[in-house]
């Protein structure tokens, strides 16, 4: 199935870092690292307020019990106004987060000091209170600068993601361009009105994958990019060109790092049907597997070729950009076979929107 030229949309590869620092606490993770990390605060209060022989159970079995009620419930409110929350300022947020932590607190602490005896240490509920309150702003302080502090890195990471991922697509366009200006010269001379032609898809081609980058490009939108590039090898080696497209219909608006197909398709037709007399078919493959997808790209080789700098030097370059972008996950392999040469990839599934 051949793709219906659409609009190529903007994009990138790594999103821009949000200013919100709070961990979604709705999901598992975050949750599970406060409840051990206020767990181990109260084993080490219990194994100071008692002697090591008699180590009292019922102070940390109960004291647990009162901390994690805290933390959980603090938890699920803050979990319930992050959408709201999400658009405020840091110190709003940050706010917010304390008042939170001491409304639960002190209605935990009321609970706790009718409910359980354990706790009416003889002065007073109005010092077990104060006390509780003033534990609880200085370890909410202290979370939320640690949480802020993640966020940062976080984004200090994203940031060099992302220099690094330009630099890459730095390395790929002027290969590219140079392989492409090299086509249009081949018909200057012969065919004069097909250079016009293919200098206009070139101009279209090259403002669409110079565009700045704001999210990551669809399928659709990488493979507009090889129609464009195709149409221009089209031109200068006709007949021979054959392209074979094998399209999952329900990818194509799904995201595609960009500029990582149309170098495929390049190295195919430069390296593989441009070396033989005869041409061959380029078969173009994206396919959807449980959770990632795969893209294929076939095409028949010579059996030598003087012109593997650069075939290496692009693969090379989309196994780092995976490498950066997925880890593990982003895969390239490549197959040599005897008189074809078959490129496979894989990434995580990313649904749209």
């Amino acid at each position: 199935m051949k793709p219906s030229p659409g609009q190529v949309a903007q994009a990138g590869e790594v999103p821009a870092p949000g200013e919100f620092f709070i961990p979604d606490l709705c999901a598992p993770r975050p949750v599970f690292v406060m409840v051990l990390l206020v767990e181990l605060l109260v084993l080490v209060y219990t194994l100071t307020a008692s002697n090591l022989p008699q180590f009292n159970w019922e102070t940390l079995a109960l004291c647990s019990l009162f901390v994690q009620w805290v933390v959980l419930l603090s938890a699920s409110v803050l979990c319930g106004l992050r959408r709201l929350i999400s658009g405020f300022s840091l110190a709003l947020v940050s706010l917010c987060c304390l008042l939170v932590v001491l409304v639960v607190t002190a209605l935990s602490s009321f609970a706790a000091w009718q409910l359980l005896p354990f706790f009416n240490d003889g002065t007073g509920m109005g010092w077990w209170l104060l006390r509780n309150l003033l534990v609880a702003v200085v370890l909410g302080g202290i979370v939320l600068r640690y949480f802020y502090l993640q966020q940062q890195l976080l984004v200090q990471k994203q940031l060099e993601l992302q220099s690094r991922l330009d630099s890459l697509r730095a390395k790929i366009r002027p290969h590219f361009l140079f392989n492409t200006l090299n086509s249009i010269a081949s018909l200057i001379v012969s065919r004069p009105h097909d250079a016009e032609r293919a200098v206009e898809d070139l101009a279209e081609l090259m403002r669409v994958s110079l565009q700045e980058q704001q999210r990551p490009t669809l399928v659709a939108d990488e493979l507009r990019l090889c129609e464009l590039y195709l149409g221009i090898e089209k031109l200068r080696l006709g007949e021979r060109l054959q392209v074979n497209w094998e399209i999952d219909p329900a990818l194509l608006d799904t995201p595609m790092p960009s500029l990582i197909l149309q170098p495929l398709v390049e190295n195919a037709v430069y390296h593989g049907v441009a070396q033989l007399t005869a041409g061959g078919t380029v078969r173009v493959s994206v396919q959807r597997q449980p959770g990632a997808v795969l893209v294929v790209v076939e095409n028949p080789a010579p059996a030598t070729s003087a012109r593997t700098g650069g075939h290496h030097m692009a693969l090379e370059n989309i196994r780092q950009r995976l490498q950066v972008l997925f880890g593990s996950l982003g895969q390239l392999r490549t197959d040599p076979a005897a008189g074809l040469f078959r490129v496979e990839l894989n990434y995580p599934l990313q649904e749209a929107g």
